[in-house]
C-alpha cells in the first residue's frame, strides 16, 4: 500500500495549560497503512496517526520527517502536530480490501500514537476497533500511559489475535528523564503502565531507548530500569544505543552543548556518522543481557511472563513488538 497523501482541512489551537503552545494541523489521509521500506525490520507495515510530537524528546529519530512538510525538525516538531482525522475510516478500508493478507501492524514506529493530543482525538480507539473487528495482529510501541485508556480494547483485541506493546523507558533518572523528554509522562508512571498491560493479558516489554552514552549508561541507570521493567512482568528489556541521523544531530549537539559540554567531544568521535560502531553497539547489548540475566537469576520471580501472543497458531517474530528497533523513517 502507498505512503499517505495528507490533504490538509483545518488548523486548531486549544486553549488550555496542555495544549499551550500547540497547533493541530487536521488533515484527511488517503491511507494510513504504510509498508515499511527495505525489509529489515521484524514488521513490514506501520500505521501512525500523527505527525509530530509533544514529547519533545531531545534526541528523536522522527523529527526530519517534519521537514517533508516544509517544517522544521525543532521546535516545529514538537508544536505543530499534524493529526490525520480520518485515520480509523480509511483504516476499515484498507482493512477490508482484498489485496489486504491480515499482516501484522506496528504502531508507535514514527511518532507516539498515544501523545498528548490523542486525549482530544481519540484516534487509537477507532484505529483499535477497525483492527480487532477483522481480528488483525498488531503492536504498540509508546511513552504515552494514556495507552491505559485503551485497556479494554486491547483484551478485546487479545483474546482474537497476537497482540503485543513496549514502552520506551530510557532511563529512570529523574534529572535525565526531565533533560530530555520534557513531555513525556514519569518514567516511574510507564513502569506502572507496564504492570497493569500485563496484569491485564497483554504481553508489554520494554525497550531501554535510547541509551545516551555519559549520560544514561551507568550500570547503576540500568540495572534501575533492568529490575523495575522486569519486577512489573515486561516480557524482555532490550537496549537501543543514541543515533543521530542528519536532521537529529542538527537539533542533539546543540542541547548537547548547552547541558553536558564536557561530552560534545566524546559524542563527535562516538558518532562519526549516524550510529556508533557496531562494536560500541554489541558491548552496550551485552552490558544490558548480562544485568537482565543477573535480575532475573536473583529473583526468578520477576522474570515475566511469556508473551500470550505465542499461544496462537502461526505466531511468528512479526506479531512482536521489535526487541532492537534499527530507525527508520517509515512514513515519508
Amino acid at each position: 500500500m502507498p505512503s499517505d497523501t495528507l490533504f490538509e482541512v483545518a488548523r486548531r489551537t486549544f486553549d488550555t495549560p496542555e495544549f499551550r503552545g500547540v497547533e493541530c494541523i487536521e488533515v484527511e489521509a488517503k491511507s494510513v497503512i504504510n509498508r515499511v521500506p527495505g525489509g529489515a525490520l521484524p514488521f513490514d507495515w506501520t500505521i501512525n496517526p500523527y505527525r509530530g510530537c509533544t514529547h519533545a524528546c531531545t534526541y528523536c529519530f522522527a523529527r526530519p520527517t517534519h521537514t517533508f512538510l516544509d517544517m522544521d525538525a525543532g521546535r516545529d516538531f514538537e508544536t505543530k502536530i499534524v493529526v490525520k482525522v480520518n485515520a480509523p475510516d480509511v483504516l476499515r478500508r484498507e482493512l477490508a480490501a482484498r489485496r489486504w493478507k491480515g499482516e501484522h501492524i506496528a504502531m508507535g514506529t514514527g511518532t507516539d500514537p498515544y501523545q498528548r493530543v490523542e486525549g482530544r482525538y481519540r484516534l487509537m480507539r477507532g484505529i483499535l476497533e477497525a483492527l480487532i473487528d477483522v481480528r488483525n495482529p498488531f503492536s504498540i510501541l509508546t511513552k504515552g500511559t494514556l495507552i491505559l485508556r485503551d485497556v479494554d480494547l486491547l483484551r478485546r483485541a487479545a483474546e482474537t489475535a497476537p497482540v503485543s506493546a513496549a514502552f520506551s523507558i530510557g532511563t529512570l533518572d529523574e534529572r535525565v528523564w526531565r533533560e530530555t523528554e520534557p513531555g513525556t509522562p514519569h518514567p516511574k508512571a510507564r513502569i506502572e503502565a507496564v504492570r497493569i498491560l500485563t496484569e491485564a493479558g497483554i504481553p508489554t516489554g520494554v525497550l531501554m531507548a535510547p541509551v545516551l552514552p555519559g549520560i544514561s549508561d551507568s550500570r547503576q541507570q540500568m540495572r534501575s530500569v533492568v529490575e523495575a521493567a522486569l519486577e512489573a512482568g515486561a516480557t524482555h528489556v532490550s537496549p537501543i544505543m543514541l543515533h543521530l541521523r542528519p536532521g537529529v544531530r542538527e537539533q542533539f549537539m546543540p542541547w548537547l552543548e548547552e547541558h553536558h559540554p564536557d561530552l560534545v567531544e566524546r559524542y563527535r568521535r562516538l558518532y562519526p556518522k549516524a550510529y556508533a560502531s557496531a562494536e560500541e553497539r554489541r558491548t552496550l547489548g551485552r552490558r544490558v543481557g548480562d544485568l537482565v540475566a543477573s535480575v532475573r537469576a536473583r529473583h526468578p520471580d520477576r522474570a515475566g511472563s511469556p508473551p500470550r501472543h505465542q499461544r496462537f497458531q502461526g505466531g511468528t517474530r512479526k506479531h512482536q513488538v521489535p526487541t532492537a528497533v534499527q530507525p527508520s523513517l517509515f512514513e515519508r
